[in-house]
């Protein structure tokens, strides 16, 4: 076949097929237009998931006759004045949106230039433009996209359900209005809970506000504000302490130069950088800005802009990693609110199906001893037993009062993690603070702070080590064994000298100071499993998951009962150590509870 000229419309068509996935993808530009032309309020509703109707309509600058008209035509921008595709400042530079979206829909725009006495509106209906025409209208723009993908019919088969195209509406719309907190955004429609996000101001605390609007007040309690400059880098945001997290990645938001991506190398390196403190199969939640230098950064990969390749990917993750690392190690101790809100919460169903499973026609005087006469109703069921009994029998062998005995120190209650009361279960130490109490899990806590302890020594000097005066034969599987060789000048400079002993054994001759007094079978044993698991991981993290191993081996164990002087000493260290918020494998150390939230658990408030 000869070659043709493909026809206007149809090149614009396929144009639309890479800008206009869906719905939102309309809305994501459209929106980004009204940005770019200095908006300060932006309204935006749809029908039938944006399929049936968006609209969209901005108090900007507006336009003229004349830049209506050129608006709806192909690569047509005022976003481009000195043609540089390296020094993009705007949000949208391609020209394509409108004449794409007009051309597999009804698109009408009404708009007015600040300045001009009248408006004018345009009419371009599945890839036929109309002539610019008079209208009534205020000052800004207003757009409608009516019947999206009407002219691509086949188009519509590929699109999720109205509520599902809905969400993906309502997520771009809180990504724009996260990164312009000084701007105020609405949205409307069926199928999604409406929002009208205030403007803020253009700070720390504008930002933090609007995070506060989109994301949730537990996002303000448990965000921590970050900042750090390298060389022609500028990274600020929040991110979620580690006890805070989420099953996926969804509440990851980055943006580079104001602009929404989803970049692999971006949320790869968060990922990076909360390694130490969060179990693989969870994840942070963070929302991080990323200024830089046009030059250094290429928007211009992606058609709908969704990523971006950086000059020097190197220093980016570098700036990433650092910064994030350094504002976790900050919050030393800190753990999420939300741990002591879920205790109240188990408590008050618990309490609640108890008192479901009550006979509701029991009247219990509770005046009546169990040998009352048999017209007084007996008491329910588990307050029939002696009290001495019920109390003595259940908890006395499990709870350790000794650091009640005496008051405890005022300073230590005005502490963050407050003064040492009680061993319960020679598991759990509880605190008496000065607003509430806490609950910390002795094991876990210390098994983070030996693992911190290590890491602080193998950085300074060294892991310290004691030479065995008889070498320890372990007896493992030979793959255990070759994966220890093989290891074995890694785990060394982690303070553990091995060497082969034979096809099915090893000989440890030097272990780590801290642990010359543990079960070094079992030592080795688990760190050669941790070797088997983490042989995909790269050599620095497989030796933080070996070191994590042996500091396990080394905390205080549950079922060991501790001093008063002890807990204390404990908790005073978990207040001074980077991550004592939570254990090696990402979970919480202790939970917090308000004296408040407990008396209105018992009513009393």
């Amino acid at each position: 076949m000869p070659v043709r000229r493909l026809d206007p419309i149809l090149v614009d068509r396929i144009a639309a097929g890479e800008v206009v996935e869906r719905p939102a993808s309309a809305v994501k530009e459209l929106v980004e237009n009204a940005l770019d032309a200095g908006a300060t309020r932006i309204d935006v509703v749809v029908e039938g998931g944006g399929a049936k109707l968006i609209r969209v309509i901005d108090d900007g600058i507006g336009m003229s006759a004349a830049d209506l008209d050129l608006a709806v035509e192909r690569h047509a921008t005022s976003k481009l004045p000195d043609a540089d595709l390296t020094n993009i400042a705007t949000l949208g530079f391609r020209g394509e949106a409108l004449p794409s979206i007009g051309s597999v829909a009804r698109l009408e725009i009404h708009t007015r230039a600040h300045g001009d006495t009248e408006g004018h509106r345009i009419l371009v209906d599945c890839g036929v433009k109309h002539a610019v025409a008079p209208a009534s209208h205020t000052r800004g723009t207003r757009l409608e996209v009516r019947e999206l993908f009407a002219a691509t019919p086949a188009r519509l088969k590929f699109l999720k359900t109205e509520r599902a195209e809905a969400q993906a509406v309502a997520d771009v719309v809180k990504r724009l209005a996260m990164a312009h907190p000084d701007v105020r955004f609405s949205l409307q429609g069926d199928h999604l809970s409406g929002f009208d996000y205030a403007a803020c101001g253009n700070n720390e605390a504008g930002l933090l506000q609007r995070l506060t609007q989109v994301l949730g007040r537990d996002f303000h309690d448990n965000a921590l504000w970050l900042d750090a400059v390298r060389e022609n880098l500028d990274l600020s945001g929040y991110i979620g302490l580690p006890t805070w997290n989420r099953a996926n990645a969804q509440a990851q938001y980055l943006f580079v130069n104001g602009r929404s991506v989803r970049d692999k190398l971006l949320n790869g390196v968060v990922r990076a950088a909360y390694a130490d403190y969060l179990s693989h199969d969870r994840h942070p939640v963070v929302v991080l800005f990323l200024r830089c230098d046009p030059h250094w950064v290429d928007v211009n990969v992606h058609p709908a802009k969704a990523e971006v390749r950086f000059r020097d990917p190197g220093l980016v993750r570098g700036l990433l990693v650092g910064a994030i690392k350094q504002t976790l190690g900050a919050a030393l101790h800190r753990v999420a609110t939300t741990g002591g809100a879920k205790t109240l919460d188990t408590l008050a169903r618990r309490n609640a199906g108890a008192f479901a499973h009550a006979p509701k026609n029991q009247n219990w005087d509770w005046r009546a001893s169990p040998a009352a006469p048999s017209h007084v109703s007996a008491a329910p069921q588990g307050f029939s037993e002696p009290v001495q009994a019920a109390f003595i029998d259940d908890i006395a062998p499990h709870a350790d009062v000794r650091a009640h005995a005496a008051p405890p120190e005022p300073s230590a209650v005005e502490a963050p993690l407050g003064a040492a009361r009680a061993q319960l279960h020679e598991t759990y130490i509880v605190t008496q603070t000065s607003d509430g109490i806490v609950i910390v899990d002795q094991h876990a806590a210390h098994e983070r702070l030996v693992y911190e302890r290590m890491k602080r020594q193998r950085a300074a000097h060294g892991i310290e080590r004691q030479a065995l005066l008889i070498p320890e034969i372990v007896e493992l599987d030979a793959d255990d064994v070759d994966r220890l060789v093989e290891n074995a000048p890694s785990l060394e400079d982690l303070g553990l000298a091995l060497d082969s002993f034979g096809p099915g054994a090893v000989a440890v001759r030097e272990v780590p100071s801290v642990l010359r007094a543990g079960n070094i079978r079992q030592l080795v044993r688990d760190v050669a499993q941790t070797l088997q698991e983490d042989a995909s991981l790269a050599l620095e993290r497989r030796l933080d998951h070996v070191l994590a191993t042996m500091a396990c081996h080394n905390s205080v164990r549950a079922g060991r009962r501790l001093r008063p002087e002890e807990m204390n000493a404990l908790l005073r260290e978990m207040e001074a150590t980077p991550g004592s918020g939570q254990c090696n494998h990402g979970r919480p150390t202790y939970v917090e509870l308000k004296l408040s939230d407990i008396e209105r658990l018992f009513g009393r408030k």
